[in-house]
């Protein structure tokens, strides 16, 4: 036999596996419909695991780790079958397609958003971008730009969720899962941290830096070369950092801060774009108390708990995968008070209208043990 006999033969194998793949689709399709009559659960561990062993038993030694690969893949498959028919639409699904339909069309140009920092603050620009004109309010921590937007001071909050260099924003998540807020639209802002330091101040004479300890993280590698002398001193924001020197009667002291705070505080660029490395984004959400869905929504963020048991998290993603949905990122989180216990949060890719959508919506819900919509959306790049 030459190659080409090998792929007719193989073509051939092809074509009688997919006709007993479909037979064995439809008899799902009919177990599904059972266990819908009789209030039956779609998952069978005991039954699932039974399957898995005697499947490669008869497999052999050599072909033992495929068969696992292949039935695990084929089960999947099946559940997403049967979740359909056991699942058709929740609760969760039904809200989110209702408020992409009552949503306005158009995201809102004018706005009052709540902002952590000062003018100046990375938020600010990050505001600028998500609205014409924005109206913005200050506060000191995260927590109280939340608490504006629960007691309706602000229709919005402009915060930093995860930067390129430095990683997440740990507590906008916690907080996030505290308040229940959604996220309406995000944008990825390109970061250029500047040394800023007051009229005549040169480099040298610098003995003190101050900045968001996000900032700190993102230029640790210029900072460590300026010299153990130098101390590094953690502010609120990097405009409050700005503002603090530019108000001190100090002439050795300097700010690491966007260069809009130069004319904002009457500053000068001691020396420009110090981050580690030149890429350096950070990702700043724009959350609201209710959810809002705009047109062109492609982005969808969800956190969730599994069981704490091998091959929970498995479950999740290969359910996933099935359904043909692209995973933008995948990050854990500990959960607290619980030992070696994660929340993980994802960012998916998926229109909100399509099938595998609310299919996914539905079955998530109904295999985790914590689940959470954070909101579907446009990212401004």
């Amino acid at each position: 036999m030459d190659l080409q006999d090998y792929r007719e033969h193989i073509d051939k194998v092809d074509d009688a596996l997919l006709q007993l793949f479909k037979e064995r689709m439809d008899i799902s399709q009919q177990i599904a419909e059972y266990k819908k009559e009789h209030g039956l659960p779609a998952l069978d561990s005991a039954r699932e695991r039974e399957k898995l062993a005697a499947m490669g038993e008869k497999a052999g030694d050599a072909l033992r780790s495929y068969s696992y690969m292949l039935y695990s893949m084929l089960f999947e498959l099946s559940r997403a079958r049967q979740g359909s028919i056991l699942h058709p639409a929740s609760e969760l699904s039904k809200t989110i397609l209702s408020a992409a339909e009552h949503t306005e069309r158009v995201f809102p140009q004018h706005a009052l958003a709540a902002c952590q920092g000062a003018e100046g603050a990375y938020a600010q620009i990050a505001c600028d971008r998500l609205f014409t004109e924005p109206n913005i309010l200050y506060f000191t921590s995260f927590d109280a730009v939340f608490g504006a937007i629960r007691d309706g001071l602000c229709q919005y909050g402009v915060l930093p969720l995860e930067n390129s260099a430095a990683g997440s924003v740990n507590m906008v998540y916690d907080l996030m899962m505290r308040y229940s807020f959604k996220i309406a639209r995000s944008v990825r802002l390109k970061i250029d941290h500047n040394l800023l330091a007051k009229e005549g101040v040169k480099k040298n004479a610098i003995r003190e830096i101050f900045s968001h300890e996000q900032a700190i993280n993102q230029c640790a590698g210029y900072l460590k070369s300026l010299g153990k002398d130098v101390k590094i001193t953690a502010a609120a924001n990097t405009a409050e950092a700005a503002k603090m020197v530019a108000e001190s009667g100090r002439s050795d002291v300097a700010a690491l801060a966007s260069r809009s705070c130069c004319e904002l505080y009457g500053l000068k660029c001691v020396e420009s774009s110090v981050q580690d490395g030149g890429i350096n984004y950070t990702r700043f959400i724009c959350i609201s108390r209710d959810l809002e869905i705009y047109p062109g929504a492609d982005r969808t963020s969800i956190m969730l708990t599994t069981a704490h048991k091998p091959g929970a998290l498995y479950r999740v993603l290969g359910r996933i995968y099935t359904l043909g949905v692209n995973i933008v990122k995948l990050e854990s989180r500990p959960i607290p008070d619980r030992d070696f216990e994660f929340m993980f949060y994802f960012d998916l890719e998926t229109s909100i209208y399509s099938k595998q959508f609310s299919e996914l919506i539905c079955e998530l819900e109904n295999m985790c043990e914590e689940f959470h919509y954070l909101g579907s959306y446009t990212e401004i790049v």
